[in-house]
């Protein structure tokens, strides 16, 4: 069920950062193999651990662990698309909710399964959940640990789209595909803008948006937009 190890955690975020740096990476698609997206975090490695806990150990896991996992996928400077193929909870529905854009097969669902363990959410979950589904929404994922089926968390704002589990790749590819031939610093300084109005004032949202826009002006793309506008053809970006 793909339960998370230390060693896939920093993988993941060490793929990311590539991407970021990457000009050749044009989008990224986050899925997984198998019957679940991904379980949680691999709580032996927790339970093996014979080393007496002192105050900070946890937070500094944490910190250093999901949370940072987490930032990886929001500041990840190409578009990342979540294709959940089965069961994400725990970091695991963190790890998808915190995608630009999720598609879920039909047989996913998704668990705030920390309570069930006694608790808090962590990975970002009390962070994202309330920024997608308002707090209302939230606390009663969160207080519950309820399984969502797909459809359910598409009606509630965590999914974009929900297909047949055969179609999920396909779906995903393409999505990655339409993102791979956009003009990719616009979208992704689009992404920072929105990530950043949802903790930002009105005055600091437009001051970002403007300077943005400043910098995407100076770029080969949107000088090919306005061309391939003129021209009336399509437009052939090429990521700067």
């Amino acid at each position: 069920m793909n339960a998370l190890t230390p060693g896939q955690r920093d993988s993941v975020i060490a793929l990311l950062a590539e991407a970021s740096a990457d000009p050749g990476v044009r989008a990224v698609v986050l899925t997984a193999t198998g019957r679940g997206f991904c379980a949680g975090a691999d709580l032996r490695a927790t339970a093996a651990t014979d080393r007496q806990r002192v105050v900070g150990d946890v937070a500094r896991t944490i910190r250093l662990g999901a949370q940072r996992l987490i930032a990886a996928v929001l500041d990840c400077e190409k578009p990342v698309i979540a294709a959940v193929n089965g069961t994400a909870a725990g970091i695991g529905a963190h790890l998808a909710f915190a995608c630009d854009l999720v598609v879920a097969a039909e047989s996913a669902r998704f668990i705030e399964v920390f309570v069930r363990r006694g608790l808090v959410p962590d990975g970002g979950g009390a962070y994202l959940l309330p920024r997608l589904v308002g707090p209302q929404r939230a606390k009663e994922l969160m207080f519950f640990g309820d399984a969502v089926a797909a459809r359910d968390a598409e009606r509630l704002g965590l999914v974009n789209r929900v297909v047949p589990d055969d179609e999920l790749e396909k779906t995903a590819r393409a999505w990655a595909e339409r993102l791979a031939t956009g003009p990719t610093r616009a979208i992704a300084l689009t992404k920072q803008l929105v990530n950043a109005s949802l903790d930002a004032d009105r005055a600091t949202a437009f001051a970002a948006e403007a300077a943005a826009q400043e910098i995407t002006m100076t770029t080969h793309d949107a000088n090919e937009g306005v061309a391939s506008f003129v021209a009336r053809r399509a437009p052939d970006f090429r990521g700067n």
